[in-house]
């Protein structure tokens, strides 16, 4: 099936829209960081770097570490934009521009988030490190797709139960991470846990500024929520999103998070710039090991 000019959107140079990307301006080992800001504080740890681009919020810089070539790349905030760079990354690697037909051979992608975020556990203190072996989507963005053979109902039906989840909102999802990916990642220095992800910043993470929001109680309900040992070590606005769409696309997916606020005792981290500049270094190591 030939895919329309109107599904799959082309720039005048042959890149692909939003990202600004040629399949050739990327490598097979992708991180991903929320903040623009955020990729020359990877790509100044690179050997040299062979291309530059950016267009709106969407930042890359493709270079190698230790002989590694590694693509880093910008998200912005939230699930939506996640929506965009993880469909587009994907179709860098896996349609054919020329004949817009998906090719026959597939191609797998590590896709590496690097972020900051808010933990819910008082046991999982500012600066600390958290690997995320499930993303929970809260925002509804993976009910776009068909997502019955990636979920987990199980954990989805027991948190619903727990939450008294308002029927007014999207069904949660739960999806694992790489194993993969986990197993190469993981060290003492490491918290697991699953990641919540909420579609707002304010209303959706229980913030309250001057609006009344739809269940003041719902952080408390995720303090001391457990399955089977699984807890919901953190909150933020991306991980489930590149889970959900990675899992679907035949992709490795693991979420890092630099822990600068703990939400559970109200603490927030004295030197948040040094918490990620250390997640950076940590897995950009651990990538080349």
């Amino acid at each position: 099936m030939t895919i329309k000019e109107s599904e799959l959107i082309l720039n005048p140079d042959g890149s692909i829209y939003h990202l600004n990307l040629k399949p050739e301006n990327i490598a097979h080992t992708i991180l991903l960081v929320g903040d623009q800001n955020r990729v020359e504080k990877i790509s100044k740890h690179f050997d040299h770097i062979e291309f530059k681009t950016q267009k709106r919020e969407f930042k890359t810089h493709t270079g190698t570490y230790k002989g590694k070539r590694i693509t880093v790349l910008s998200t912005g905030i939230g699930p939506d934009n996640v929506d965009i760079v993880l469909n587009e990354l994907d179709a860098l690697v896996n349609i054919d521009f020329k004949t817009r037909q998906v090719k026959e051979s597939l191609t797998k992608l590590d896709i590496i988030r690097i972020g900051t975020s808010g933990s819910l556990q008082e046991n999982i203190p500012v600066d600390a490190f958290v690997l995320s072996t499930h993303g929970l989507d809260l925002n509804g963005l993976l009910r776009s797709y068909q997502i019955d053979h990636i979920a987990n109902p199980e954990i989805e039906k027991t948190f619903i139960q727990h939450a008294n989840w308002s029927s007014h909102k999207a069904t949660p999802v739960v999806i694992c991470g790489s194993e993969t990916l986990e197993k190469k990642l993981e060290s003492d220095l490491t918290h697991k846990g699953l990641t919540a992800t909420a579609g707002g910043f304010y209303g959706p993470q229980g913030r309250v500024l001057r609006l009344d929001i739809q269940d003041p109680n719902l952080n408390a309900k995720m303090d001391n929520f457990n399955f089977n040992g699984v807890v919901i070590s953190n909150f933020e606005m991306e991980t489930s999103a590149i889970y959900g769409l990675s899992k679907l696309l035949g992709h490795d997916a693991l979420s890092l998070n630099a822990i600068i606020a703990n939400r559970a005792n109200g603490t927030f981290s004295k030197n948040p710039l040094a918490a990620i500049e250390k997640l950076i270094s940590y897995t950009l190591n651990k990538l080349v090991e």
